[in-house]
């Protein structure tokens, strides 16, 4: 055991030590949203760390929209979870035993711990050591998979100059809202795309979007033009679908598309059609780029380390949903995909 000392984040919840392992196993395929009957809850006796492992208790699982794909029998990037098995999750986590010299009791790490009290984990599952003095929910959000999307695909990718016009769907989102936020720090014009009205008060107000458009209200299209009638430069689409074919109408020529979600896009088993954009993308000369995270995992602890700058100088808000109790969980991914979430969705465990 070294004598490193842990991490110290601020506003830890209080977390106890339950002597069983509460767990959220797949048991059911879902045929596109995961929903609560494809889950069950179950419990488990407490896992014991080997040498070179760490034992960890869970304080915060992550939901994230990429879950979907990862419970489907044919995940797109990564293999699917296993049937009868903790469902896929990141979590902030804190280290309970280490059998590991690399990783100190008492330290917080976010990771690859699943939907569970309790994981027993090597190196590889830790993507980062909590060490900065924010907020732990913020290790699982401005500085997790959410943040680091919104950074490294709006900076890479979407590459915004001074004086450009940025819009972003799901703007009140998880990644949305911190993209619209990094936008602005560029010196973009920004316009969000949300899907309620309370949430296009947030767009404005809270996470600073110049202009914001509930896509459910009429012509999406024309509400685009309407606001932005010489063009979008960068669309940053976490959305697929009529959004995207509405968008791209009104791109500039040169203009650059991230595609970082499909969350309007129910199932791609069999393929929906639609308007075809090849012509569109031809004629602006568009540059359409997918996004995959873990693609730029060397990239972390940079893009982390500018998130957490902006976020102690105030130029990045973050808005939380907090659910009290791993019996949320099974709900929680459908939950995403309706958009009943305010900020980014966690569940804290601890209790």
């Amino acid at each position: 055991m070294n004598s490193r000392k842990p991490s110290s984040p601020t506003e830890v919840p209080v977390y106890m030590f339950p002597e069983r392992n509460r767990q959220v196993l797949l048991v059911r395929r879902p045929t596109g949203i995961p929903q609560r009957t494809d889950f069950s809850l179950s419990e488990a006796p407490v896992p014991s760390p080997g040498d070179g492992q760490i034992l960890v208790r869970n304080i915060y699982l992550s939901v994230d929209p990429a879950q979907r794909g990862w419970a489907l029998a044919e995940a797109n990037y990564s293999d699917p979870v296993s049937l009868g098995s903790p469902m896929r999750a990141l979590a902030v986590a804190v280290v309970v035993e280490s059998r590991c010299a690399d990783f100190a009791e008492g330290e917080f790490l976010y990771g690859w711990f699943d939907w569970q009290d309790y994981a027993v984990i090597d190196g590889s599952k830790v993507l980062a050591r909590v060490c900065e003095d924010l907020p732990l929910a913020a290790f699982a959000g401005l500085l997790g998979i959410n943040g680091l999307t919104a950074y490294l695909a709006l900076t890479g990718l979407g590459r915004p100059q001074a004086g450009e016009t940025l819009l972003v769907s799901t703007a009140a989102g998880a990644v949305g809202s911190i993209v619209g936020q990094i936008g602005k720090i560029f010196g973009c014009r920004t316009i969000g795309l949300t899907g309620e009205d309370v949430k296009l008060e947030l767009c404005r107000y809270r996470f600073g979007y110049d202009e914001a458009i509930n896509y459910k209200m009429g012509d999406i299209g024309g509400a685009i033009h309407a606001r932005a009638p010489e063009g979008i430069d960068v669309f940053f689409d976490n959305t697929g679908g009529a959004i995207l074919d509405a968008a791209l109408r009104s791109m500039r020529p040169g203009g650059r598309v991230i595609q970082c979600g499909t969350a309007s896009v129910a199932s791609w088993s069999p393929p929906p059609t639609g308007p075809r954009n090849e012509r569109e993308v031809m004629t602006r000369r568009l540059t359409w780029s997918g996004f995959v995270v873990f693609d730029y995992v060397p990239r972390f602890a940079e893009a982390a380390a500018q998130l957490a700058q902006w976020h102690r100088e105030r130029r990045i808000v973050v808005e939380y949903d907090i659910a009290d109790g791993m019996h949320h969980a099974p709900d929680a991914i459908a939950g995403l995909y309706a958009g009943k979430n305010r900020g980014k969705k966690l569940i804290y465990v601890g209790a």
